[in-house]
C-alpha cells in the first residue's frame, strides 16, 4: 500500500435546470497539489432532507496528472450522507479506471476539511504489471 497527500481546490457550479423537489446537481472542478499534482473534473448530485443536517450527495471525478511520479488518470467515486449532522464519507477508485502510468491503480481517498483548506490522503496499490 503507498500513501499520498496534499491539499486541494474545489470550485461547484449549479447545473441550470437541475435544481428540484430537495435535489441538486452540480459541475465539479478540482486542482490537487502535494504527492498528486493534478486537476479533476466531475459532476455531484446531492438530496436534502427536511430533517435539519441531514443530507446525502454522491459524485464522480476524474483525476488526471501525476502521482509520486506516474502520469495518467484514474475514476473517483464519492457516496457521502449527513445523518443529523453526524457525517460519513466514502471515495474510492473505480476499478480499472486507471490510464498510463496509473493503470491498475486501486484505492481509497479521505478529505479533510478544517481551517487550513482541503486536504486529502489517498491510500493505493498499483497492479504489479503496472509498477
Amino acid at each position: 500500500m503507498q500513501h499520498a497527500a496534499g491539499s486541494f481546490e474545489v470550485s461547484m457550479t449549479p447545473i441550470e435546470g437541475a435544481v428540484e423537489g430537495g435535489f441538486a446537481a452540480m459541475a465539479l472542478e478540482k486542482t490537487y497539489r502535494g504527492d498528486l499534482v493534478g486537476t479533476a473534473s466531475g459532476r455531484m448530485m446531492t438530496a436534502m432532507t427536511e430533517t435539519k443536517g441531514s443530507a446525502g450527495y454522491v459524485a464522480v471525478e476524474r483525476v488526471t496528472g501525476e502521482l509520486h511520479g506516474r502520469e495518467g488518470s484514474f475514476v473517483l467515486q464519492h457516496f457521502g450522507l449527513m445523518d443529523r449532522g453526524a457525517p460519513s464519507l466514502t471515495v474510492r477508485i473505480v476499478p480499472d479506471s486507471g490510464t498510463g502510468e496509473l493503470a491498475g491503480i486501486r484505492g481509497t481517498l479521505d478529505i479533510i476539511i478544517d481551517a487550513d483548506g482541503h486536504r486529502y490522503t489517498l491510500d493505493y496499490t498499483l497492479d504489479a504489471g503496472s509498477q
